[in-house]
Parts: structure tokens; sequence; C-alpha cells
């Protein structure tokens, strides 16, 4: 019952959510992701540096790093559609079981 409350409280957010372990492996998309994400479900279980180019995959490597070390959170994309920043998972005691990416709407200029 647990699970399924928090799977039905990720799915009612309009953007989506893909979350990843410590080995960038995806293990759980919420209904939004699956819709954005051209591969869909299919990225479930699979390494999400395999989505990306060197460029990207050298910056998630070293963010986790950042992330083993104390780092909660990071903006790694900032565009005109978007924002997406990279946000650490913690377990109880502290320690990062993964990560995942949120997203929020871009800065209006002021």
């Amino acid at each position: 019952m647990k699970n399924s409350f928090y799977s039905a409280l990720l799915n009612c957010m309009k953007n989506p959510v893909l979350v990843a372990d410590t080995n960038h492996i995806v293990i759980y998309m919420n209904t939004a992701a699956i819709k954005h994400y051209e591969e869909g479900e299919k990225l479930l279980g699979s390494n999400l540096l395999a989505c990306h180019n060197e460029d990207s995959q050298k910056m998630m490597i070293d963010i986790l790093a950042e992330m083993q070390v104390g780092l909660d959170e990071k903006l790694i994309t900032d565009n005109k559609k978007y924002r997406i920043f990279m946000r650490a998972v913690r377990d109880d005691t502290g320690k990062l079981i993964g990560y995942f990416e949120r997203y929020e709407p871009p800065r209006t200029a002021q």
C-alpha cells in the first residue's frame, strides 16, 4: 500500500519524474516521464547515461560524485522550455541511494 500511494502521488504530478540509482539505472518513471521521454517505459531498467551525449554523461557522473559528499541538488538544464535539476535521494542515514531529475518551468524575464 505504501508504494502504491507514493506512485499515485508522483503520477499526479504534471512534470516528468525519472528516478535512477547510484549506477544511473532507471528505477522509476512517473506517467508524465513515460510520456515525455522518447523511449518511454522502455527506459526502466536501462542506464540513463546511454541516453545522453558524452558531455552530459560526464556532467552526470561528476554531479553524482558531488552528491556522494553532500550536494543535494544541481541545475543541469536551463532553457526556454524548462529547467531541470538533478536531485539527490538519501536513505534515513543520509547515504546517497540515487537521484531524480526534477523539472520546473523556465525563469521569466524580470
